[in-house]
């Protein structure tokens, strides 16, 4: 598969991820009549949803990265070059933005808003890097185990990982990036960008090392001694 039909596969499949993140939270604010956990249910249900359908999709194109930590985590693994790699990275960010524009032109908002939602402090850090390191272990594992079933495991973690981190699980930098740019229910304030994509970086490294042990060929049978 040639870089640019697959660079455009990212850039698809950020863009309309991150469109279904920050859409579902301003439609499930609007309609849940300020029930927070109603809205989250949406929110988390709705971004499950696109991923699997996006995986689904884009994943025999481009591998469905959408998310710099798990490209990054592909290059260490010697699965992309350090040009493709940089090349996924750069169309993710820039996807990413684009897709939180497109949720503000769907529901008639001001474009650029910068985030004021406060998501810091040490167990918002914590969340995310259990966030990405549950999210690269299920990754990782799964192609490895189960390749059929990523799409659907991806989607399962992601639902549930909303409700049980105190971050509501970004896990992806350049869904970090970008959702500093809405004011809606699914943004963060920029000040707060920083910490979380140091954290999901760090998840992201645990998760690799973890692999590394539970990946680990079996050590071959002694030979028989005489």
């Amino acid at each position: 598969m040639s870089l640019p039909r697959k660079l455009l596969a990212e850039f698809i499949g950020t863009a309309l991820l991150l469109a279904a993140v920050v859409g579902s939270g301003i439609m499930g604010v609007t309609l849940s009549g300020g029930n927070e956990g109603l809205a989250l249910l949406a929110n988390a249900a709705a971004t499950a949803g696109a991923l699997y359908v996006l995986i689904v999709l884009l994943g025999p194109i481009s591998g469905a990265h959408f998310n710099p930590v798990v490209t990054a985590a592909m290059r260490l693994r010697g699965e992309l070059t350090a040009r493709d790699a940089l090349a996924y990275m750069a169309v993710q960010l820039s996807a990413a933005v684009a897709g939180v524009l497109l949720a503000h032109a769907m529901f008639d908002l001001p474009l650029l808003q910068p985030g004021t939602r406060v998501r810091s402090g040490t167990p918002q850090w914590l969340s995310e890097a259990v966030a990405t390191f549950g999210l690269l272990l299920t990754i990782v594992l799964g192609m490895r185990h189960r390749p059929n079933a990523v799409p659907a495991l991806v989607a399962s973690y992601i639902f549930a990982a909303y409700w049980f981190t105190a971050s509501t699980s970004f896990a992806n930098p350049a869904v970090t990036v970008a959702r500093a740019l809405t004011q809606t229910f699914a943004g963060i304030r920029p000040a707060d960008v920083a910490g979380f994509v140091a954290a999901q970086c760090a998840g992201a490294l645990l998760a690799l090392g973890a692999v590394r042990v539970l990946a680990a060929p079996a050590p071959a049978p002694a030979a028989p001694t005489a």
